[in-house]
């Protein structure tokens, strides 16, 4: 019997299984937390993935960096002077949620509108006042149907000036020559 009770005494460590004072002991306490920690992270990093903005930049900058640019012509058109008879009419700021998937992103912009001499002061404040909410609700429109990149750089800015410029002429004066000059951005902030 007291050769039975040798052999199962050595059986753990012959065997190569550590008894309760081994390496393994002291690894075990810090094993589970770094897995957990590990599982986490990575959970982490697919969730942002999944509804971040696909590597995109979360800043948008009001112009493109700047590059290296040869001695050629510049082709974009330089803006009209203003005619001293022209005058300014400015819109309440719009807030409006922009078009981007998985993303809460949205764009605050006041705009102030450059009017044609052709419309008085005198009679196109009132006309203009009276037509507000609907340039505010054609804004709202367009505004919500961009998307981020569509409201990155100086190109696509410029674009944005005309194509509102052009919706509010269609929509205040339909059967008449456009009043709205130009349109300039007195505040546009995307967050």
């Amino acid at each position: 019997m007291v050769e039975q009770e040798g052999v199962k005494k050595n059986q753990g460590p012959a065997l190569g299984i550590p008894g309760p004072g081994g390496p393994w002991a002291k690894l075990v306490p810090w094993l589970v937390p770094a897995l957990v920690v590990i599982v986490l992270a990575l959970g982490g990093f697919f969730i942002g993935r999944l509804f971040g903005t696909r590597g995109q930049s979360q800043t948008v900058r009001g112009a493109e960096p700047a590059r290296p640019v040869e001695a050629a012509p510049r082709k974009d058109p330089p803006l009209k002077p203003s005619a001293g008879d022209n005058w300014y009419y400015e819109l309440d700021p719009v807030v409006v949620n922009l078009n981007e998937p998985g993303v809460t992103r949205y764009v605050r912009i006041s705009l102030t509108l450059e009017i044609n001499s052709a419309l008085s002061d005198k009679e196109g404040r009132p006309f203009l006042d009276q037509r507000k909410p609907l340039m505010k609700h054609w804004l709202t429109l367009f505004l919500s149907n961009q998307t981020l990149e569509d409201a990155r750089g100086e190109r696509n800015l410029m674009r944005m000036q005309t194509q509102i410029s052009d919706t509010l002429n269609q929509g205040l004066f339909p059967d008449g020559p456009p009043r709205v000059q130009r349109v300039l951005f007195k505040e546009f902030a995307i967050q």
